[in-house]
């Protein structure tokens, strides 16, 4: 039945067009295919990352037989199969629907639930969201009005060590050691302690709410409603209580919100001040007896080689992989004495396996030649100009709108009719949950995405692509592991 109901391929809206405000969210699914200059593009949202080996291969297995036989992972840990026929979708929609990928069709665009992709693997973080995971995801594709929500629309469970938490949500659930939870709606200030094991319908609470909120304004996220994000966790938390629910203002000072003004920093992970980072790539140990890896892909790029050598190595631990929202891969529950050479394997296939690779803390956009928007190869450019890994992660990006780009600080790379502009930029809490996709903006001057926290001198000028001045430059911004910026 999934596979009668796939959509036609969506054309990139023209030049011209009202803002993403004044029209419906296109944001592409598995069902609604969007038109990309390289044939189509299916979104698969993959809630916390989480695969089994048999999803794997189904997924592998559909890149190469209908698409152009790569997969490419997302910000938010999803997976995109691109280069696919218009006419293909219907038989994509039959395949991941028989390996479970598809549990409702008219919520499968919605299921963006970024989780922490070490929780219960390292003996780190007050607690294991797992059980959220799986909560959460039922909850949603069980709820009528929940198919509402914008693609867009995110969800994050942090098991408390600060990594997800900073990606900008629009709901965010931050385990507490005492078994409680701490609920911070989009980048509002105020938090609410809840009881651990509500954490899920809360959550839906949360949605419902803004959805409530949304009607008659077309906003697509927190951010985009009149009141923001602290009126609508008032009210929130008022109908938690009114539930029932032991919903309290926390006050113990423990922070969900890195970088909002007027409370401290959560842990950012292993990129330190620098902002939020996944896992370093490497063997991460279990206090189980085990032992994960973790691995980075380049560009969120991933060969039909790579993908099979992963599937196999999961079917080696416990059979699954969780895909991080900063385009690396971890596969639980291996021996930890076959761990050196399981990831020496992996290593072999062009993955990241330590920090010293020069991929480290590189991302790119798609660019071109599959967006009609971009103004660059911004991928082969992004090779060429490869060097030592920085202390900085770098983005580069094919136009002023910047899809997929990090959060926290970073070097900004952008391509423009006159060539690359290299800048440093620190997102703040109050912009990191803005939609990805902002209209062109045609004077750099007048871009608030380029000027609001950034230093431009001396990485602002424009330097051609593949040139030894870019690369110095992007060296330079970066700065060097170990040293101060």
């Amino acid at each position: 039945m999934l596979a009668a109901m796939s959509s036609p391929v969506a054309p990139s809206p023209p030049p011209g067009d009202p803002s993403p405000r004044d029209r419906d969210d296109a944001c592409p699914g598995t069902l609604r295919l969007h038109g990309a200059d390289d044939g189509a593009l299916a979104r698969v949202r993959v809630p916390g990352g989480v695969l089994d080996a048999a999803q794997a291969d189904a997924l592998g297995r559909a890149a190469e037989e209908l698409g152009d036989g790569e997969l490419h992972l997302t910000s938010r840990g999803n997976v995109q199969l691109r280069g696919l026929g218009p006419d293909r979708g219907a038989e994509l929609a039959r395949r991941l629907d028989g390996a479970g990928l598809l549990p409702s069709a008219r919520h499968e665009r919605i299921r963006n639930v970024v989780a922490s992709p070490l929780s219960g693997l390292d003996g780190s973080g007050a607690g294991d969201v797992r059980p959220w995971l799986s909560g959460l995801d039922a909850l949603l594709c069980a709820d009528d009005e929940t198919a509402a929500l914008s693609g867009r629309f995110l969800f994050a469970l942090d098991d408390g060590r600060g990594d997800v938490a900073a990606l900008g949500a629009d709901v965010t659930l931050v385990a507490q050691r005492d078994g409680t939870a701490l609920l911070r709606i989009g980048t509002a200030r105020a938090t609410t302690r809840i009881p651990g094991e509500r954490a899920p319908r809360v959550a839906l609470l949360a949605a419902r709410t803004f959805l409530e909120r949304a009607r008659g304004h077309g906003a697509w996220r927190v951010t985009d409603l009149p009141g923001g994000a602290e009126d609508l966790h008032a009210e929130i938390a008022e109908r938690l209580r009114g539930a029932g629910l032991v919903a309290t203002p926390d006050t113990s000072g423990t922070p969900a919100a890195p970088d909002t003004p007027g409370t401290p920093d959560i842990p950012a992970g292993p990129a330190g001040p620098a902002g939020p980072a996944g896992p370093a790539a490497g063997i991460v140990n279990s206090p189980h007896g085990t032992a994960a890896l973790s691995v980075g892909v380049p560009l969120g790029r991933i060969t039909p080689g790579q993908w099979r050598t992963l599937t196999d190595t999961a079917r080696r631990g416990n059979g699954e992989l969780r895909l991080t929202p900063w385009r690396g891969i971890v596969v639980p529950g291996v021996a930890r004495t076959r761990a050196p050479e399981l990831l020496d394997a992996l290593g072999a296939t062009g993955l990241v396996t330590g920090p010293d690779s020069p991929w480290t803390g590189v991302g790119a956009c798609i660019g071109r030649p599959g967006c009609a928007k971009s103004l660059a190869d911004v991928r082969a450019d992004a090779a060429a100009a490869l060097g030592p890994a920085g202390a900085l992660p770098v983005y580069w990006s094919g136009c002023e709108r910047r899809c997929g780009h990090p959060r926290g600080e970073w070097v900004d790379v952008v391509a423009g009719p006159d060539g690359y502009r290299v800048s440093r930029v620190r997102d703040s809490a109050r912009n990191a949950a803005r939609p990805p996709v902002q209209p062109p903006v045609q004077d750099p001057a007048q871009d608030p995405v380029r000027n609001e926290g950034r230093q431009q001198a001396p990485y602002d000028s424009p330097f051609p692509g593949g040139s030894d001045g870019l690369a110095a430059a992007v060296a330079a911004a970066r700065g060097t592991r170990g040293l101060p910026i």
